[in-house]
């Protein structure tokens, strides 16, 4: 009997222990499910079922999970086109979250108390619509908090100091806001990376900052002529002096003691020999770190290297994810998952190459996360900058059949279609090259902040913006006849604009070599009518995506719910919101007011747009128009003089 007696106490220690892990993920099955309630577009998050565990072991069952013996230690919702507000109040019902990243979405509102969250490592909210002010306390007690990626949205107000007392912050972007008055005294043993550029900050730059390129404070005004010059203080931080930045501080001198005035000879000297002292040692500071660099790069990517593509040269703790996200990599040098064997293959001929050394060794500015990966802008000499896109979701097809399909693609040729230069192959995540754009894309125009002496989309750039996406999206059913749906991924966000807002479509053919569950889950054809109904997509479902997005660049509004309070709901919100007003005649109510006025001659002309979209989202595959008749249709839409006459009658010689 005595002997039975430890069995009994391990079996019981071991029922226990798994009725409390049931009782963990239940509770995180119920916090997630609050918390998809409570954001707009909640149901895009399909695989998030009560009837099954957020995790299983390692592995999520749900997307956008991050995941470690059954409990969830990360939120990674990117890209989705999610919306409303971050309710920390729900997830503080998560003590084990260390990382949240919500990038590249449409949340909005005042900065999340995340102190409720206070063991987070890692904060993303790049590209949203957060505003307002941030509190001076709101990271007290946040000590474990190591990267903070704020940039892209609307704060405003002084950045707070209470980030100054966080010991591991290491990544500050704060880029592409408002912030406003002074830096506040940051120490610069722990921060490796940051970003101040694009606010109103004034006043001496800290000497702990004073070691990063004067890029990340000011705009680079070499690159800024398409601003007029009294806009350069607004989006350049224009107020901030002090090295590295060109303008000196201007310095009060305190009244003179008259009783003890120096001697003309020693004032005239002292000064300039200050100034010589500091230009020389900032001068051999910069060398000595330059040469530092480079010692690193050659010693970290030697012939035996691999290290994965990230904006940074970061010391790898164990290989996991859960590492990668807690320690990420920090500096602004680029690093690929490449072999030094390994080569960049070139898909067009026309294009002047360059090998992984020269992408390695360029310096890498982060430019976002987005459904697929991260992307980063790398600048390979001044008149050489190209954009590196990451993708980890491709395996759905063999090395073979994925080069075939890149050639592919790389023989497109068109003014609309961003091609794609070069790529890499690796399982585990392909790298894609491409041109950098120097303007942006169609969705930060139409919905982002409005900065001085950025362009409005009146109606002929709006009409010109169109056309152009309906003309590649033509050239590329013309080339890719064997896909059913050539672009895939047709929206506003994929549609960049060059400096004269012609259009480039980008991420297009990439259905067949992406695996299904991630295509299913973020790709636009796969929201379709056709595919919620049956489950299938065909030749018109880029013709629907096609038509979203000219409601969305007609009226302004975003494709998904953000002119509706309610919770959920998808692009049908849009379309229905058109076609109601349009039978109540309320036409002129539909048009975005950043078109500015318009006459009697455009208004038709505008109202035939209008109608195009609305056929090309006809929820009837049979009835809906095919690319064809919906491009030809565009063609003989006209911008309209004030005497009526055609602004567009030699569009067709233009192409």
């Amino acid at each position: 009997m005595m002997a039975g007696r430890p069995h009994r106490r391990f079996f019981y220690l071991l029922f226990f222990v798994s009725i409390m892990t049931g009782l963990v993920n239940s509770f995180d099955n119920d916090t997630l499910l609050e918390f998809k309630n409570s954001i707009i577009n909640g149901d895009r998050l399909i695989t998030w079922n009560p009837l099954t565990n957020p995790c299983d072991g390692n592995i999520p069952n749900w997307d956008g999970l991050l995941c470690a013996n059954d409990t969830v230690w990360g939120i990674r919702l990117e890209g989705m086109e999610l919306g409303g507000t971050i309710d920390t109040k729900i997830l503080s019902k998560m003590p084990s979250l260390l990382t949240l990243s919500f990038q590249n979405n449409s949340f909005q509102g005042g900065f999340p108390d995340f102190r409720r969250l206070r063991g987070l490592r890692s904060i993303f909210l790049t590209a949203n619509m957060f505003s307002g002010e941030i509190p001076e306390n709101a990271f007290d007690g946040m000590k474990r908090l190591k990267k903070l990626y704020l940039a892209n949205n609307e704060f405003r107000g002084k950045i707070p100091s209470s980030l100054t007392a966080l010991p591991k912050l290491r990544d500050l972007l704060l880029e592409n806001n408002r912030f406003e008055g002074e830096i506040p005294k940051f120490v610069r043993d722990n921060l490796l990376v940051l970003n101040f550029t694009n606010n109103n900050l004034r006043g001496p730059i800290p000497k702990p900052l004073q070691e990063f390129p004067a890029s990340q404070f000011a705009v680079d005004l070499d690159r800024s002529n398409s601003f007029p010059h009294e806009c350069l203080s607004t989006i350049g931080n224009g107020e901030l002096c002090g090295a590295p930045l060109a303008t000196q501080c201007k310095v009060v001198n305190p009244t003179p003691d008259p009783s003890i005035a120096p001697s003309p000879s020693a004032t005239s000297n002292h000064t300039p020999s200050t100034t010589t002292i500091i230009i020389i040692v900032s001068v051999v500071v910069a060398a000595l770190a330059a040469i530092a660099a480079a010692f690193i790069i050659l010693q970290q990517f030697g012939p035996s290297s691999t290290n994965c593509f990230q904006a940074s040269a970061c010391t790898k703790g164990p290989s996991s994810e859960h590492n990668e996200m807690e320690q990420g990599c920090s500096t602004a040098t680029a690093r690929a998952v490449v072999k030094k064997a390994d080569v960049l293959t070139f898909l067009r001929d026309d294009v002047e190459k360059f090998d992984l050394t020269e992408l390695l060794k360029a310096s890498a500015v982060i430019l976002g996360g987005g459904a697929f990966g991260s992307s980063y802008k790398a600048v390979l000499t001044r008149q050489r900058v190209v954009v590196v896109k990451k993708f980890e979701q491709m395996n759905n097809v063999t090395k073979d059949e994925f080069v075939n399909h890149m050639q592919r693609l790389g023989k497109l040729d068109h003014p609309n279609l961003l091609p794609v230069l070069a790529f890499y192959y690796r399982k585990e995540e392909k790298l894609f090259v491409v041109d950098y754009v120097h303007n942006i894309s169609l969705a930060m125009h139409l919905h982002g902040k409005r900065t001085c002496g950025s362009k409005i989309l009146d109606w002929p750039t709006r009409l010109k913006i169109v056309k152009g996406v309906a003309r590649g999206l033509i050239h590329l059913y013309n080339e890719l006849p064997s896909l059913i749906a050539p672009h895939g991924h047709l929206k506003s966000s994929n549609v960049l604009l060059n400096r004269q807002f012609e259009p480039l479509l980008t991420d297009y053919g990439l259905v067949p070599i992406t695996n299904h569950e991630q295509a299913r889950n973020v790709m636009v054809a796969f929201k379709s009518p056709e595919y919620k109904k049956y489950g299938r997509i065909t030749k018109k479902t880029d013709v629907w995506s096609l038509g979203v997005m000219i409601l969305e660049i007609m009226t302004g509004k975003l494709p998904a719910n953000s002119f509706n309070q309610g919770k959920g709901g998808d692009t049908a919100d849009l379309v229905d919101f058109v076609d109601s007003m349009m039978k109540e005649e309320l036409t002129t109510d539909l048009f975005d007011k950043e078109m500015g006025e318009f006459d009697k001659g455009n208004e038709e002309e505008m109202l035939k747009l209008l109608k195009i979209g609305l056929s090309c989202c006809e929820p009837d595959i049979d009835k809906r128009w095919d690319v064809k008749e919906v491009v030809n249709s565009i063609e003989k839409v006209r911008e309209k003089t004030d005497d009526g006459e055609d602004m567009n009658d030699d569009d067709q010689e233009q192409r």
